[in-house]
């Protein structure tokens, strides 16, 4: 029986791919261990190593481990794939991870898969490619057990035993009407205790979520969450049962919707690969350091209008980036709590008003704290009176213009159709700056004029 993956096991892994003990590797990778985990070892390995567990990996097991593998590493393998070999890997694969596998691949290999399918699979798949990946139709499965509001418990018992299987995370079968449209459900936990005799109709679920094929991956999750759902139908028009979504879905949902936070914050793609060859990876991050490049002469530029002042009193030069650093901590820690926000639909236009003052005044309460903790440190350090008195000024004014700027440019950058995950650090760094350097050298040139 297949285990899961430990510590243990993957060094034992790496230790006989080092000693070149490859049949043991085979082994373990064909029956030790479950699919998922070999696609975490292919993964954690580099590219050269990658190949070699992936020509390790039986026939038989090709598909069940493609599904887990990250799009790239997918594209990859299914592209060195001849059509016989592409299509025996992904013949036995549910509809919604065939439907995941495909959406990144080019049209050919998509029509060489659909043409090996049977008809009504066939016509599943495509229902499910017809919808963009992160909706409720791309990200559903079509596999449902449905049954008819008019029949008996019992009937619907022995409709249930004639199936050698049902689909997994099964929790409900779905009622529906002689044309498709969903009614309700009936929880197997309903079906098993209650009296055989009685219709399905007086036992089923009326009460009960749908979700619109066009909905947003994302909005199911949240559906999922809040309401603790294992499973749900999805409908199309005029409420008709297209397929469902389970819980399995939605947790990939969650945890590409968190590696999107984490990446874009620093600029780097959804599914940058850890082991990704160097020129690509160089590539990729190139663009995000080219744009960093563009906001760092910004904040040169306005430093360069004040060169005269910072020549006159050098202390100016070593204060500087007290002032930047603080506004952009202040900053990103409401920026990041407002992107969360948004994310878990909580900040509302309605609600936006609380948040703003509740942000400036958080912002003007640590403004007055750390003012007079630099300030006085400045003067003990430089003996100026002056000195303290500027820095204090201009930590207020960037403390307040961060905490503005943080809380604004999520809700700005969404209205703009611009991701606040990606852009929103870049913009918000450059703004506090700015602020920051020009209120701190603008009040140093005022002062010591």
């Amino acid at each position: 029986m297949a285990q899961p993956l430990n510590h243990s096991q993957l060094e034992y892994l790496n230790a006989a791919l080092n000693s070149g003990e490859l049949q043991q590797v085979r082994r373990m990778m064909n029956g030790g261990l479950k699919p998922a985990d070999v696609a975490h070892l292919i993964e954690s390995s580099p590219p050269k190593i990658r190949t070699l567990l992936w020509n390790m990996v039986d026939q038989d097991n090709e598909g069940e481990v493609l599904q887990y593998l990250s799009f790239d590493l997918q594209e990859s393998f299914l592209r060195e794939m001849n059509a016989e070999e592409l299509i025996a890997a992904v013949e036995h694969l549910d509809i919604d991870d065939l439907a995941d596998m495909l959406q990144h691949l080019p049209s050919t290999i998509i029509s060489e898969v659909l043409r090996s399918m049977d008809q009504q699979d066939r016509e599943r798949l495509e229902q499910v490619l017809s919808y963009p990946e992160d909706s409720a139709g791309g990200l559903m499965n079509t596999d449902t057990i449905t049954v008819r509001a008019d029949i008996s418990i019992d009937t619907a018992l022995r409709y249930l035993r004639w199936h050698s299987e049902i689909p997994a995370m099964t929790d409900s079968l779905f009622v529906v009407s002689r044309k498709d449209v969903f009614i309700g459900i009936l929880p197997l936990t309903r079906l098993l205790v209650s009296d055989p005799n009685i219709s399905i109709r007086e036992v089923m679920i009326t009460d009960t979520i749908t979700i619109p094929a066009t909905m947003p991956d994302t909005d199911v999750a949240k559906l999922f969450e809040r309401h603790d759902l294992v499973s749900a139908p999805v409908v199309g028009d005029d409420n008709v049962l297209l397929g469902r979504i389970t819980i399995d879905d939605v947790v990939d949902v969650i945890r590409e919707e968190s590696d999107h936070s984490l990446m874009s914050m620093a600029g780097l793609d959804d599914d940058a690969d850890t082991f990704s060859p160097t020129l690509k990876t160089a590539r990729r991050r190139a663009v995000w350091l080219g744009i960093n490049l563009i906001t760092a002469f910004i904040a040169s530029a306005v430093i360069g209008m004040f060169e005269a002042t910072i020549q006159k009193v050098v202390a100016l030069a070593v204060l500087m980036p007290i002032v930047a650093s603080m506004g952009g901590i202040a900053g990103s820690q409401t920026l990041t709590l407002m992107i969360r926000g948004q994310a878990l639909g909580q900040v509302e236009r309605s609600n936006m008003g609380w948040l703003l003052n509740r942000e400036l005044l958080v912002g003007l309460l640590n403004g007055v704290l750390w003012a007079v903790v630099i300030a006085c440190l400045a003067m003990l350090w430089f003996k100026d009176i002056t000195i303290g008195i500027i820095i204090a000024s201009a930590i207020m004014i960037n403390l307040i213009a961060a905490a503005l700027s943080g809380t604004m440019l999520p809700l700005l950058l969404k209205a703009w159709g611009i991701d606040p995950a990606l852009a929103g650090s870049v913009i918000l760094t450059t703004i506090t700056d700015v602020v920051g350097f020009m209120s701190f050298l603008g009040l140093a040139t005022i002062f010591y004029a």
